[in-house]
């Protein structure tokens, strides 16, 4: 009884949170707090939605495609450079920097040259997902794998295992739980990536539909934009942790045990 009652609060306190802030949201700009022109009411921004939602489905496709692809290359990718520098000290002394380096650098400044560089079909917003993406799985899964227990390491040598064997029986399992932390946070970097590819050229995609509503001032349908991103980022962080749960499930277990 006491384990769903604590469940229950988890859903319900951040459900009256968000509930309280939308209807204070709409208060301000009924009572003019707030000029409507300026910051359009959620109950406008609804209307938004479901005036073009036909041509917000489209384009919201068209960017979930390119977030989904530039997400999966992303983790593919930052996987691999994470095993080579576990198991290459040399590769890991080469890369840090590299790595660090090429965080500093805005994605807003990258994407003028994407484009150049390869026009303004799916390719640039795909690589700019992919650089956005690799980083937070690269260094969670690093991290994972430098935290596991040297004497598990040991055990298994002394039984005559393998570098492989190791790796997948010990140091994977052990970095799972980084590994999906940077998953989240590469998700919801995956759609913003994207969005900001097709402010800078496009022929479709929010940021496309985006950057045609704000000239012609229609600040309910940037809302609107806006709220659909913030969704579609829930939606991939929510998958993310239905595939941890599948794949990682004593943790549920551990979790239930504390709450015991």
């Amino acid at each position: 009884m006491a384990r769903t009652s604590r469940r229950a609060l988890r859903v319900v306190i951040p459900a009256l949170t968000v509930v309280a802030l939308l209807v204070l949201w709409q208060l301000a700009v009924v009572v003019g707090l707030v000029p409507n022109y300026l910051l359009p009411s959620p109950t406008q921004v609804l209307s938004a939605i479901a005036g073009d939602r036909c041509l917000l489905f489209s384009h919201a496709v068209t960017t979930l495609v390119e977030a989904a692809l530039g997400l999966a290359i992303g983790v593919a990718v930052g996987f691999a450079v994470a095993v080579a520098m576990d198991r290459f000290q040399t590769v890991a002394l080469a890369l840090d920097p590299l790595m660090t380096v090429s965080q500093t650098i805005p994605t807003v400044a990258i994407a003028p040259l994407l484009v150049l560089w390869f026009g303004y079909g799916l390719a640039p917003k795909v690589v700019l997902v992919v650089l956005s993406t690799f980083f937070p799985v690269t260094v969670s899964l690093v991290t994972g794998f430098r935290s596991v227990d040297p004497d598990m390491i040991d055990l298994m040598r002394t039984m005559r295992a393998t570098r492989w064997q190791i790796f997948w029986q010990v140091k994977l399992p052990a970095a799972m739980d980084h590994l999906f932390s940077g998953l989240r946070i590469s998700a919801t970097y995956a759609i913003v990536g994207a969005v900001i590819a097709e402010w800078l050229g496009g022929f479709s995609g929010l940021g496309v539909y985006m950057t045609r509503v704000r000239k012609s001032f229609s600040y309910d349908r940037m809302f609107a934009v806006i709220v659909i991103i913030s969704a579609l980022s829930l939606a991939l962080m929510g998958l993310v942790s239905l595939l941890q749960r599948a794949l990682m499930p004593w943790k549920r277990a551990e979790r239930n045990d504390h709450e015991d």
